[in-house]
């Protein structure tokens, strides 16, 4: 374990880099298309109950662990459960986590940077979804782009590399972003797919619904494999972590749901298929933009707010990862950065050259490596890690109740109050064990 613990600089930092974390591809890739595919306004409706009924409570006790432990998800359960306990086995699963979801989310930053300089260069007419996911080159050219810039910020140390460069980054999304919903939310007929995405449908919401809801509100706030854990575990106490997170979800969640309002007004505008599914934001938001006026420079605008999103979360992955081999290794960051760098590269390779050289259908036709990879951790190891978390700080056989709101309502803010203890140790456990094992029966396998 380090001698020294790393610290982030100021309150703001973190609140950043913790969204940072959690805003990426799930917030302005996969809502969207999840949310045009699931019927739109229902979806919305029941995600954000997924999010403050679930994903709040997961992310304050994520946070806490990491604060009270002061250590990295493999370190962390050995500092609090108690002497004899296997809790710190479920660390290993956490890296795993983070480890498998880089072997396919590098590969989506990788298309979000592509699409971005197609689109600088003047090249956008003819872009294609699948044109691009079946070209090798283009594909391993990129996620290699992305492994090494990635890591090549975190050879600094943590204030001077990660923190500085997600406060720039999280700035300049918030700013293309509203210059971006402007220009949507009028265009013609914007209207219609701010009905659509807006006003619930009650009638389309069903279990396959809501359990799509709930990973995805584990998946966008990186919640259940420890990636805010280690966040937590760079602050001081200053401040509460029920305040913190509620800014955190804040954040996160807008990002979301205004990456909605610049997609659906857009794709209604122009006649285009809000169930798109994956390639809804190249192929829908490509075709927008060529048929725009001025659509080049706005396509790159949208692009590179894309790109920003997806590595703010590819940064703080990775800062996961280095942290947890370091704290076992004793590794300089640089020696450390290049090793994770090097797996990551090549586990990417399989979800980068799965179109197109690496064949694989592990479901239902058309499946690839990166449904396999997201299988691995969406429907699996988020909604499990967690299960364990809200059943180790909630009990007397785990880290217990009392010192977990201990750790939790340290400092100034908003504080877990004595009546929310059902909901943290009975509501979430049950629930999430529930439309897990629903999600497990209705999955489509074949």
């Amino acid at each position: 374990m380090n001698k020294k613990r790393e610290h982030l600089a100021s309150r703001l930092g973190f609140i950043l880099l913790s969204a940072g974390c959690a805003i990426g591809c799930g917030n302005v890739w996969k809502f969207p298309w999840m949310a045009g595919q699931f019927g739109g306004g229902g979806f919305v409706l029941v995600y954000i109950l997924c999010l403050l009924v679930l994903g709040l409570p997961v992310m304050v006790m994520e946070f806490a662990m990491g604060r009270a432990s002061q250590a990295s998800p493999l370190g962390m359960y050995q500092v609090l459960e108690k002497k004899g306990s296997k809790w710190h086995i479920h660390g290993w699963f956490a890296l795993l986590g983070n480890v498998a979801l880089m072997a396919f989310y590098t590969v989506v930053a990788g298309w979000m940077i592509y699409y971005f300089w197609m689109f600088l260069t003047g090249r956008n007419q003819g872009l294609g979804f699948v044109e691009m996911i079946t070209n090798p080159g283009v594909n391993v050219i990129f996620l290699a782009i992305v492994v090494i810039v990635g890591f090549a910020v975190l050879c600094f140390n943590l204030q001077g590399g990660l923190e500085r460069v997600t406060k720039y980054m999280m700035i300049a999304l918030i700013l293309i972003m509203l210059a971006l919903v402007i220009r949507c939310v009028t265009l013609e007929n914007s209207l219609e797919g701010l009905k659509f995405y807006l006003v619930p449908d009650f009638s389309k919401i069903t279990g396959s619904v809501i359990v799509g809801a709930m990973n995805q509100a584990f998946f966008t706030l990186s919640l259940g494999i420890g990636s805010m854990a280690i966040f937590g575990s760079y602050i001081g106490k200053e401040r509460s972590l029920l305040s913190e997170s509620v800014n955190v979800i804040i954040l996160d969640t807008a990002v979301a749901l205004v990456a909605g309002l610049i997609i659906f007004p857009a794709c209604t505008s122009y006649g285009l298929e809000v169930g798109a599914g994956p390639a809804l934001l190249f192929n829908t938001m490509a075709t927008v933009f060529n048929n725009m006026i001025g659509g080049r420079w706005w396509g790159t605008l949208f692009f590179l707010f894309m790109v920003f999103a997806a590595m703010s979360t590819v940064l703080a992955v990775f800062e996961n990862i280095l942290a947890m081999v370091r704290e076992k290794t004793g590794w300089s960051r640089p020696k450390g950065s290049i090793i994770c760098a090097i797996v990551i590269f090549l586990l990417g390779l399989t979800t980068a050259l799965g179109y197109s050289k690496f064949h694989f259908q592990p479901f239902a036709e058309g499946s690839a490596w990166l449904d396999f990879w997201d299988f691995i951790v969406s429907t699996n190891l988020l909604p499990l890690g967690a299960l364990i978390f809200a059943l180790f700080c909630c009990n007397k056989f785990g880290w217990g109740w009392d010192n977990f709101v201990a750790e939790a309502n340290a400092g100034k803010g908003w504080k877990v109050k004595q009546w929310m203890k059902p909901i943290f140790q009975f509501v979430v456990p049950i629930v999430v064990a529930f439309l897990y094992v629903y999600g497990l029966f209705t999955f489509a396998w074949k």
